[in-house]
């Protein structure tokens, strides 16, 4: 395992994750698994209208949903709006677990209505939405996590996850290696749509994590993160930024 100086950042990281529960909770009770046994009863969406097979049902369904969640995150890293959302889980100047919990509860809320979207059109089981929601979340834990995972291994590994290390080079500070993978479950989406990346150009060990917009630690507590969507501007990050 590497070892960070995580210094305050836990609870600033921690608080964000809480409110965004809380948020969730108070926009939207029921939940979106809540909303596909909704959308069972009703016979909303295209599952619940044609006959299919509920292993293979659950199966297509967990595809739609994590290419949903990687064009998700393509698009926050391609339209400049959205990207000064996103830019507060890339502005952690540390990475580990607690970076799989901060982003600002605009995105939170973006995601959600997203999710129910595909949700109300998709019509999938909500035994498929729960499997999704348990994967996603634990792997989020599992690939901002800080576990050294032998290269060999890794190699293999991220054949059929995305590992700590193919996700830590998103977090990179240059550009064009925070444009790349992605993926937060499957990691099959980067190398087929090309945004994989197998390696950050200076290594793992040497590699500076962030953005360069964000380098002061006290720019990085909880009330500051929570501003950062109205302060600076976008800068160089935008994948389809304008340049000279």
């Amino acid at each position: 395992m590497r070892a960070f100086d995580r210094g305050s950042r836990w609870p600033a990281n921690l608080g964000i994750a809480a409110l965004n529960v809380l948020l969730v909770r108070l926009m939207l009770p029921i939940g979106v698994v809540g909303f596909a046994v909704e959308s069972e009863k009703h016979g909303w969406g295209l599952m619940n209208n044609v006959a299919i097979p509920n292993v293979a049902a659950i199966l297509l369904a967990f595809i739609v949903f994590d290419l949903t969640i990687y064009l998700q995150h393509v698009m926050f890293h391609a339209v400049p709006v959205l990207w000064r959302v996103h830019r507060m889980h890339h502005s952690d100047l540390d990475f580990d677990v607690t970076t799989g919990s901060r982003f600002h509860p605009f995105e939170i809320l973006l995601s959600l209505g997203l999710k129910l979207a595909v949700v109300g059109l998709l019509g999938p089981p909500a035994i498929a939405v729960l499997i999704f929601e348990l994967v996603l979340n634990a792997t989020s834990t599992f690939n901002h996590s800080n576990f050294r995972i032998s290269e060999k291994f890794d190699s293999w590994l991220r054949l059929l996850v995305v590992t700590p290390d193919m996700h830590r080079v998103h977090h990179s500070i240059t550009v064009s290696e925070t444009n790349s993978n992605f993926g937060f479950n499957l990691p099959w989406w980067d190398r087929l749509l090309g945004t994989y990346l197998a390696q950050p150009e200076a290594g793992h060990e040497r590699m500076t994590i962030g953005i360069n917009l964000f380098r002061d630690p006290k720019q990085l507590g909880m009330e500051r993160m929570l501003l950062q969507p109205f302060g600076a501007a976008a800068g160089d990050y935008p994948i389809n930024r304008r340049t000279a």
